[in-house]
């Protein structure tokens, strides 16, 4: 069966962001994520293109470049405000706020750092501003099924034993 990770392969991995500087973990995904190679690119193109041509078995790690994955650090998106202006559910760190502007347009916000006084909730991406790199451990490379090309990941559908069991 081939392996390789190519356009319309169904491939998962588990995979690690660590902070280059420090070496703390900042993400840390430890059950198997799915995605179609091709379709999908939710880990961002960076990581996508250095997956290209990887085999099932493979550990890779990728420096990433965060300011061309998510943008350059914009402070215009950090709100401080005092903690009795912020509803009670908004008051704890890792809290997904999902704001909109006049357009209507939606955008994720989180809650960074709560205290006596204040609650800082910032709209940048977690990783702006840092340099980072991903530890990737490719699981599984197999061709996906229809059900996974149309979404573009896993399913629920389970894929035909007879087709994976098929040399090509």
């Amino acid at each position: 069966m081939d392996n390789i990770i190519k356009e319309f392969k169904y491939v998962e991995l588990i995979y690690k962001v660590i902070d280059k500087k420090t070496g703390n973990i900042f993400l840390s995904i430890e059950y198997p994520v799915g995605y179609v190679h091709g379709i999908n690119d939710t880990l961002g193109k960076e990581v996508i293109n250095e997956l290209e041509g990887r085999r099932q078995g493979d550990v890779i790690e990728v420096e990433i470049d965060v300011d061309k994955l998510y943008g350059i650090r914009d402070e215009s998106l950090v709100f401080i405000d005092k903690i009795e202006n912020i509803p009670h559910k908004y008051q704890k760190v890792g809290t997904k706020i999902v704001m909109e502007n006049s357009k209507g347009e939606s955008k994720d916000f989180l809650v960074t750092k709560v205290d006596d006084k204040t609650v800082t909730i910032d709209g940048n991406n977690p990783l702006c501003g840092r340099e980072v790199r991903f530890i990737l451990d490719i699981h599984l490379v197999r061709d996906a099924t229809d059900g996974e090309m149309e979404v573009g990941g896993m399913t629920d559908e389970q894929p035909d034993i007879e087709q994976l069991l098929t040399v090509h």
